[in-house]
């Protein structure tokens, strides 16, 4: 798991992560640590790495508040847990505005901090998340989120369910990038699909869970098919 402390007090930043280390040696999850003194700094690295599976953020970070560091980062993620750690009880109804995972008072309750890790840890498993450079920046998106992608000239358009975005790759590198992932795989010269989200497939057409309809080429009608009931079947898993 890789993890980042944002906190402006070097005694707070080395008791997490002696938390941290302690939990690790309990539940046996490897642990990669960033620590930041202020929210400017973590933007800083954040804008080059967003690779990390929990944010724990303080309060009263100075200048950037950690209520303010989160909304910037729900900006460009909306599903990176993020836990508050803090002295002031008073911001926990604007911490859960931001989709906090949770949030700790300050003096630390280690148990606590460790049963917040423990969710953490079984949601990791569950869920896999894929970077995208897209026109506005990098964008993190769970598997489940991704519902097809649409080739457009030189690039691709990635359509979830209500969203759609701009992605600087080929359909050929973004069927290479997915198809490492058993649910999805190229339907047509200008589709990836993910078959998770497909409520049937007849021919040369395959509807989606919420009816949008896609081609299926002659080329890849039978393989589109027997990887959706293998997919179903369980054979893949």
């Amino acid at each position: 798991m890789r993890i980042a402390i944002c906190d402006d007090e070097d005694a707070q930043r080395q008791l997490l992560k002696g938390y941290l280390e302690e939990w690790s040696k309990l539940s046996g999850i490897s642990l990669e640590m960033k620590l930041f003194q202020s929210g400017e700094n973590f933007m800083f690295f954040w804008e080059e790495d967003k690779e990390y599976d929990l944010l724990i953020f303080d309060v009263g970070l100075g200048r950037m508040s950690g209520l303010e560091l989160a909304a910037k980062i729900r900006q460009q993620d909306n599903e990176i847990p993020i836990l508050f750690v803090t002295g002031y009880d008073e911001y926990m109804s604007q911490g859960y505005e931001v989709a906090a995972l949770h949030y700790l008072v300050k003096p630390l309750d280690k148990q606590k901090f460790f049963e917040v890790l423990d969710r953490v840890k079984r949601k990791g498993k569950q869920e896999v998340k894929l970077l995208f450079k897209t026109e506005n920046g990098s964008l993190s998106l769970p598997l489940f989120k991704i519902w097809y992608v649409e080739a457009r000239a030189h690039q691709c358009v990635l359509y979830t369910d209500g969203e759609e975005y701009m992605i600087g790759s080929s359909i050929s590198e973004m069927e290479e990038y997915l198809g490492a992932h058993k649910e999805f795989i190229r339907c047509h010269r200008s589709y990836v699909v993910n078959l998770r989200h497909v409520s049937i497939i007849v021919k040369s057409q395959l509807t989606m869970d919420d009816g949008r309809r896609l081609p299926v080429s002659r080329s890849t009608e039978k393989g589109v098919n027997q990887a959706f009931i293998d997919l179903y079947r369980g054979s893949l898993n």
